[in-house]
């Protein structure tokens, strides 16, 4: 059976974080592992506390899954701290783990702080795929979001991305303000393409970043190439939210089996 192991914070209410990453994980028929990174407070209505767990705690638990179990793909996401960042790719070389998307969570939806572009830094050389978001890729550049609008900005901003960390780049279009949500993916190498994005009924969409980045592991994992690990992801993604799961008082988690 393949494996993918969850390196993220806790999301108690089962919405994003490692519990959607590990609902995705079993809906895909793959064997879920996940090392917390911090534990938070929160529901549908938004994040209220962040425990951070110990770098050194963090170390002893990744070393216990990597020297027992390999992965054969990886979902990274918060990522609390450089000291984390720093034991996560250290551990991550020694053991030669392939295969690493991250999500960089660089805020919750609800603004609470859950990461570092420093982080980000010290993880990149050890990193398949990073799929932000156009807030997150602004903090990534040190810009303004309302500078990430057209298509040729948005283009532009992952070509810098990619130069910056050197790894493909997955420039997610969630948050674009002119009337669409496809997003652009920029390899390393050769050209970039826009992929395109189904509107679904606005019920929620708690935890939507988890789960595609977590989908797009498993896909690699089971050895699909990584543009169409992309693709079937984002197909998945969007037939959880068409489905239009209503739970909570605030933004609904997702459908996603």
């Amino acid at each position: 059976m393949k494996v993918v192991l969850s390196i993220a914070a806790s999301d108690p209410s089962g919405g994003a974080g490692i519990q959607a990453d590990l609902r995705a994980i079993t809906a895909h028929g793959l064997y879920g592992m996940a090392v917390p990174t911090a534990l938070t407070v929160q529901n549908t209505l938004g994040v209220t506390g962040v425990l951070v767990l110990e770098a050194e705690f963090l170390a002893r638990q990744l070393r216990a899954v990597l020297s027992d179990i390999r992965p054969d793909a990886v979902k990274i996401g918060a990522m609390p701290g450089t000291d984390h960042a720093r034991i996560t790719a250290d551990l991550l070389r020694e053991f030669e783990v392939t295969n690493v998307v991250f999500d960089p969570v660089l805020a919750s939806t609800s603004g609470a702080a859950l990461g570092t572009v420093e982080a980000v830094e010290l993880l990149a050389p050890c990193v398949s795929l990073l799929t932000p978001n156009l807030p997150e890729a602004a903090k990534l550049l040190g810009c303004d979001p309302a500078e990430l609008v057209t298509p040729a900005e948005i283009e532009s901003a992952a070509s810098e991305l990619v130069k910056r960390f050197h790894t493909a780049i997955l420039l997610k279009g969630g948050h674009r303000t002119d009337g669409s949500f496809d997003d652009f993916f920029l390899p390393p190498e050769g050209d970039g393409i826009w992929l395109p994005t189904r509107v679904a009924p606005p019920c929620g969409n708690h935890g939507t970043g988890c789960l595609l980045s977590s989908s797009i592991a498993c896909g690699l994992a089971s050895g699909l190439p990584m543009l169409e690990s992309i693709r079937r992801a984002k197909e998945r993604l969007s037939d959880a939210l068409a489905r239009g799961l209503s739970l909570g008082h605030g933004n609904s988690p997702v459908d996603f089996r």
